[in-house]
């Protein structure tokens, strides 16, 4: 007996095999969501799926077209379910080859790039910000070959100062590229910092994000402090807007900093 041959009945108890079950259901649930569905349900149904082993490890999943008549919903509906499910690890997708089941589910910890702002005010203090040093230079080696600019690009170097209750909580130096953001040469950027004038002028795209423990040096201890020797956190982040590198920043924590994330 093949799937498209079963027959459901609900009044004279006809043996439904696991074929017939998924059927059922998914008529049930395709009456329920008749009205506007949302990511989050087509996300949580797939992932159902998924743990049930209606699709198991390594299978092919239905075309976003086909879950996208099966849910009753716009095909963008159920791309934003499936790359949640692929940043959640469940599935991975392939340009031309469509989205599988994983192999080996596994959670990914997602880590928030929070404004300094948001972190001290989060934790219940009172925020002040100071900008220290704005200039325009031109970019050092180091720097051409971490952002993969040409030699002596033009950047905005930026040192600037984050308090939580008067105490320093974060030292940012950052360089962004002129070429990429040429309008943050005439930005404000004496009463908020750098971070928050990029999110709304120039958000990202992609980043990449270092974390290193640190011994503070004679100047790193002055700014933020602390005696020289004393370890700190330490992040590094770049980031690209459509393939354009907009900026390599190093923000160090004071000392006793915590990263957190959840999965």
């Amino acid at each position: 007996m093949t799937p498209n041959s079963v027959t459901l009945s609900l009044h004279h108890g006809v043996f439904l095999n696991r074929y017939a079950h998924f059927e059922l259901e998914k008529v049930l649930f395709h009456v329920a969501v008749q009205k506007r569905i949302s990511f989050q349900v087509i996300r949580d149904e797939v992932k159902r799926r998924i743990e049930a082993r209606v699709w198991p490890q390594g299978s092919l999943l239905p075309t976003e077209t086909q879950l996208a008549e099966e849910f009753n919903c716009a095909r963008a509906t159920v791309n934003r379910a499936l790359r949640e499910l692929a940043e959640q690890g469940f599935v991975e997708r392939k340009r031309k080859s469509g989205t599988r089941v994983k192999k080996e589910p596994r959670r990914q910890a997602k880590l928030e790039i929070s404004l300094a702002r948001q972190a001290v005010e989060n934790q219940n203090s009172t925020y002040r910000y100071a900008l220290v040093e704005r200039n325009l230079v031109d970019s050092p080696g180091w720097l051409a070959s971490q952002l993969d600019v040409a030699p002596a690009a033009r950047v905005l170097h930026i040192i600037c100062m984050h308090y939580a209750d008067n105490r320093p909580f974060q030292l940012e130096e950052r360089w962004i590229n002129i070429d990429a953001v040429p309008d943050v040469v005439h930005a404000d950027l004496d009463s908020s910092g750098p971070h928050e004038w990029l999110l709304n002028a120039a958000p990202f795209t992609d980043a990449e994000i270092a974390f290193s423990a640190v011994s503070a040096d004679g100047r790193l201890a002055e700014y933020m402090g602390t005696t020289a020797g004393t370890s700190m956190i330490q992040l590094e982040r770049t980031t690209w807007k459509d393939g354009q590198p907009i900026t390599f920043a190093r923000m160090t924590h004071h000392p006793g900093y915590c990263v957190r994330t959840r999965y």
